[in-house]
């Protein structure tokens, strides 16, 4: 957003409760992945069972006792588990989906200083061909959607002469073409050099506690007490968006959908990233201080941003991985990290305009937020500055 409002001109200031590339800035899969984007409810998340998701070893897993307003996003997430409002939801998505990645473009030649680097190949791997029928009938409904994704669906054999890394318990697979993927924590880092280079100001360590819109300013009282005063406010605070956004008309919860990663070494890095879709794991081969690692991220977990990491999602992530692929240090891991994808319960973000002409909302990608994060900057700096609707963005209004 900072960025994407700085090329219309505009003196911006970020401010960061951590740091720069803190929570899931830092530990996501960082996949740039539009073929694969569409909405989180959808009629196999049903199929767990209420026994499933109530076992910490379940790739998508509730507390037993669930807070009151858990429980209202988990009655909202599954009314909108159909076949029906997936399509709609998935039409919405098209559009930014076929955008996305021209914006990451966009930055670099505007002088982020972070690559993207190409997903070839992208695998998607499974057991069994008909574990791997879910993913093909949803690459299939994604192109009715209006959204073309080039994919083939291979044996096995293919996919381990494509990437050895994988264990002989992979017996069929599909290859995306044309996805892309980042370093999460060093594309932040240069997105913060560039804004702060184009003279745009990133105070970290504030908390902010509330905002209001004084008629002429919007002032934000900060942790400490301190009162800030600007022009407009843009509400990006991921899982927490809904404290500070609920007074300007958005309703809708936004609830943590936590995610675990660590890293590890390999006999073998990948060539690229390898996906688990049954398993809910996403691996991805990333550079470190100290030398090239293989991420492993996954899981959903509708829970308190603030819980502490459960071990028993890691040790769950190292059971299910295990037999999948070959080479790993699965022992020594590093990095172990929880942090908090902002989820809503139709599975579309929130882009745009509040009850207040100055408060504007930017959040609620769930799992998208890295591949949709600069198109959503882009279009609605686009809507601030002309203060035009964008039809684009209307599915996504945050007082819908």
């Amino acid at each position: 957003m900072a960025w994407f409002l700085q090329e219309h001109g505009v003196d911006v200031t970020v401010l960061e409760r951590d740091h720069i590339a803190a929570g899931s800035s830092w530990g996501n899969a960082g996949w740039l992945t539009p073929g694969i984007t569409a909405p989180l409810p959808e009629p196999a998340v049903l199929a767990y069972g209420l026994r499933a998701v109530l076992s910490p070893s379940s790739p998508v897993y509730v507390p037993l006792r669930p807070q009151a307003e858990l429980l209202r996003f988990l009655g909202g997430f599954a009314r909108n588990s159909t076949e029906l409002r997936w399509r709609r939801g998935m039409r919405a998505y098209a559009p930014l989906n076929a955008l996305a990645l021209g914006a990451f473009d966009r930055l670099a030649l505007g002088g982020v200083d972070a690559t993207t680097e190409r997903a070839d190949p992208f695998l998607a791997c499974f057991r069994t061909a008909e574990e791997r029928a879910l993913l093909l009938n949803e690459l299939k409904h994604i192109g009715d959607a209006g959204q073309e994704v080039k994919y083939e669906a291979i044996s096995g054999a293919e996919a381990r002469r494509a990437e050895p890394s994988l264990s002989a318990e992979v017996g069929a697979a599909v290859r995306i073409h044309e996805q892309r993927y980042i370093h999460p924590p060093r594309f932040m880092d240069a997105l913060a050099a560039s804004v702060r280079a184009r003279g745009g100001e990133i105070r970290t360590g504030v908390t902010v506690k509330r905002l209001r819109d004084d008629g002429n300013a919007v002032s934000i009282l900060d942790a400490t007490g301190a009162v800030q005063r600007f022009d407009a406010v843009v509400v990006a605070s991921g899982a927490w968006l809904s404290e500070l956004a609920r007074s300007f008309g958005v309703r809708r919860v936004v609830q943590a959908g936590r995610g675990y990663s660590f890293t590890v070494a390999a006999r073998h890095l990948p060539s690229g990233p390898v996906y688990f879709p049954a398993q809910r794991i996403a691996c991805t081969p990333l550079t470190f201080s100290g030398g090239d690692r293989l991420r492993i991220a996954g899981m959903m977990e509708f829970r308190s941003p603030c819980a502490p990491l459960d071990q028993r999602r890691i040790q769950a992530m190292v059971t299910a991985v295990g037999p999948l692929m070959e080479g790993l240090d699965l022992q020594t891991r590093r990095d172990e990290w929880v942090g908090s994808r902002p989820c809503t319960a139709d599975g579309l973000p929130m882009i745009g305009g509040t009850t207040s002409g100055r408060v504007f909302v930017a959040g609620g990608h769930g799992m998208w937020g890295v591949s949709l994060g600069p198109i959503t900057g882009e279009l609605l700096a686009r809507r601030i500055m002309t203060d035009r609707d964008d039809p684009l963005l209307a599915p996504f209004d945050p007082t819908r």
